[in-house]
């Protein structure tokens, strides 16, 4: 999934490329990262990227060689369900019931072994379960309250037989991003995950799902699905994407179905979500500055400067981003960068679109 505006990483993820489509970690761009992850074990004819037909052209500029109808360009931005069901309509037109997996393409996993052996096991519980959802989940190591949570049974329903296997637990609900004292608590219980929205599930198994619980958008699926492959596709999906249900495939489906399973693993993850996010992630201990570009400092502490072509200096300053572009400057406390969408959306609702 690369279809995403990347809002609270402004003013480095613009409209014009967001988040996915930059730097942010290393040489390669994020998604230039989660496809490499994958490799190892799959194909790239195996690799689909869905995102938003603007970006269509970036994705090929980055994956050129990632095979022509290997990306998905939605006509309208839409929920996560959404997107979802449009990749299913494809994957079924052969009436083919492979396992698909989905990930977002801005995240951060440094174990990558571990991820492509929970997509193996994940994938031999399914052979074995075929009407079962998987949602891949990992350990919270702080009371974040900028990430989803899983909140799950305690005792597992079912462990693939391996040693050291996985466990699987009954799903009871998702919770979005709750308050310091909330994530606190979920912090020290023992069946809250954080949500990475990674997913495995047979493609038949999530297109019943939709039927299920969001007819509306399981008849559009399938009035696009007839479609694929034939000259009449995309004028059916410009027709019918538009108007599917502007809803997370979470609430809409996963916490409504009672085999949903949350696995836990321990993938080095990471939802670089924010400017303090990144911070965390690439810098410690936190009295350390983060750097890209030219920096003189005087008794700070605790900074992540992100400079342009200018050199930007700071003295006895602490816990702040700084952020500089060519256009805009961006200063704020590192504990409010949640915040940064609320500008973007005041640029947006007073008709600034240069800026975005």
């Amino acid at each position: 999934m690369a279809g995403g505006k990347g809002t609270r990483l402004w003013p480095i993820s613009r409209a014009k490329k967001p988040k996915q489509f930059q730097k942010l970690i290393g040489n390669k761009t994020m998604l230039q990262e989660t496809v490499d992850r994958l490799l190892p074990n799959f194909s790239l004819k195996d690799v689909y990227i869905a995102t938003n037909k603007v970006y269509a052209k970036e994705v090929r500029k980055e994956l050129p060689k990632l095979p022509v109808n290997n990306t998905i360009a939605e006509p309208s931005f839409r929920e996560r369900a959404s997107c979802i069901a449009l990749a299913a309509a494809i994957f079924s037109k052969d009436n083919s019931d492979e396992t698909m997996a989905v990930f977002p393409s801005d995240h951060l996993i440094k174990k990558n072994d571990e991820l492509l052996r929970v997509l193996s096991e994940g994938e031999k519980f399914l052979n074995k379960n075929p009407d079962y959802l998987i949602t891949v989940g990992v350990k919270p190591t702080g009371p974040e309250t900028g990430y989803g949570y899983i909140q799950h049974q305690i005792k597992p329903i079912k462990s693939t037989n391996q040693k050291n296997g996985l466990k699987f637990f009954e799903v009871e609900r998702f919770i979005e991003k709750p308050d310091l004292k909330t994530a606190r608590e979920y912090y020290q219980s023992e069946n809250f995950l954080w949500n990475t929205s990674i997913y495995l599930w047979k493609t038949s198994a999530i297109i019943n799902r939709f039927k299920k619980f969001i007819p509306d958008t399981y008849e559009r699926l399938c009035r696009i699905k007839k479609t694929v492959g034939t000259v009449n596709f995309k004028k059916t999906l410009d027709k019918e994407y538009p108007l599917m249900d502007m809803i997370s495939v979470e609430y809409g489906i996963l916490e409504n179905d009672n085999k949903t399973v949350a696995v836990s693993a321990d993938l080095g993850w990471s939802d670089i979500g924010s400017w303090s996010v990144l911070k965390d992630v690439l810098v410690k201990p936190k009295n350390k500055h983060l750097v890209k570009g030219e920096h003189l400092d005087i008794g700070s502490k605790n900074l992540l400067v992100y400079g342009s072509k200018k050199l930007v200096t700071t003295i006895g300053l602490k816990d702040l981003i700084i952020i500089d572009t060519d256009d805009v400057t961006l200063i704020c406390d590192k504990n409010n960068s949640q915040l940064v969408k609320a500008v973007v959306e005041k640029l947006e609702k007073d008709g600034k679109v240069k800026l975005l």
